[in-house]
């Protein structure tokens, strides 16, 4: 897939997740985005897969814009950026405006890949991790591959109502509240007693702040300012992130037996990036591990992922001793709907 063709489809997604703004962005990029200026040839002759299931330039490019906005650098796009509204030809004027002005940056920007911490994934890790807790009766050990910040690592601190009832930290300002189908889970209080996650390249909730809000689509208020309250959080419970390959870490990780806990381990929109030798490894070293689990100390695997169904992700969960593994619903990538079937005894 091209450059051009990868910002077309991207936007479609965009659009698709409530975000028209984003979406035209991205298209005008994708139509007007020339060559013969560094940015434009970085862009346009990217050297890998440019599409949003590999390298997401086009989400690169779109967050070093957003953040120019946030960092109120360049008057031109905030003028033209929400909730002011712009005509294609302002839009675009603001945008090469900022390719002048604000080149070395954006060019930086391009070099990391989005990471955008979604938060309202934790509507579909909270019920989950309950109902493991619930079942096996013990707290929780969490350990988050492609953790990135952290932030979904926080869910306990999160506040999750469905249908009128609460899960979660009450007074958390971290709200959650999807469309539910599906039974009710367990309602009891989360009890986690340790957590960890890794990232090839984590980020840190203070010094990377700007970065984090940067790929929040900027039209969509209740996420930006939901974000903003995760990243509070993270900053004020801080949670260690390793810098680490996923195989490398988990290897070290389930190394030590976390005894009268449920080890959960788990990856939320992230696997896809995993090269195929990193899948295989971890699975090996999660199946392994599994099979020498015992009642005291139980392993689950929990993942949301993007399958062969378009309809959301897939929440699937296998749990040892017994290695059983159950289909726990179905959850739009960015968690504003949950299908939920449970998690069956």
């Amino acid at each position: 897939m091209n450059v051009r063709d990868s910002f077309v489809e991207q936007a479609q997604g965009c659009e698709n997740l409530g975000s028209p703004f984003t979406a035209e962005l991205l298209r005008l990029l994708a139509e007007k985005l020339s060559a013969g200026n560094a940015i434009g040839d970085k862009v346009l002759n990217w050297p890998r897969d440019p599409s949003y299931r590999t390298d997401a330039v086009g989400l690169r490019l779109v967050g070093a814009l957003h953040a120019l906005v946030l960092q109120k650098a360049s008057p031109a796009l905030m003028g033209n950026y929400p909730p002011n509204k712009a005509t294609p030809k302002q839009l675009w004027d603001a945008v090469q405006t900022a390719f002048d002005s604000h080149e070395e940056q954006i060019l930086n920007w391009l070099d990391q890949p989005p990471q955008t911490n979604e938060v309202r994934r934790s509507a579909a890790l909270i019920p989950a991790c309950l109902s493991l807790q619930d079942h096996f009766g013990l707290p929780l050990a969490l350990s988050e591959l492609g953790a990135s910040a952290g932030l979904n690592l926080n869910w306990d601190q999160f506040c999750l109502t469905l249908k009128g009832t609460e899960y979660g930290c009450a007074a958390s300002p971290v709200r959650l509240a999807p469309d539910w189908s599906g039974p009710l889970p367990a309602q009891i209080t989360p009890n986690v007693i340790e957590k960890a996650g890794c990232d090839l390249n984590p980020l840190d909730p203070n010094s990377d702040a700007l970065r984090l809000r940067s790929y929040i689509w900027p039209d969509q208020t209740a996420r930006v300012t939901r974000t903003k309250a995760a990243i509070l959080i993270a900053q004020q419970n801080p949670i260690p992130i390793a810098r680490s390959d996923a195989k490398d870490w988990l290897q070290h990780r389930l190394s030590v037996r976390h005894s009268d806990a449920v080890h959960v381990i788990y990856h939320t929109i992230a696997w896809q990036y995993f090269p195929p030798d990193v899948q295989n490894a971890c699975e090996k070293l999660i199946r392994t591990a599994g099979n020498a689990a015992t009642p005291d100390a139980p392993i689950a695997w929990l993942s949301m992922e993007a399958d062969d169904n378009p309809d959301g992700a897939c929440l699937r969960v296998t749990y040892w001793p017994g290695g059983k593994t159950q289909t726990l619903g179905r959850v739009d990538f960015h968690g504003r709907w949950v299908k939920w079937s449970g998690l069956k005894s």
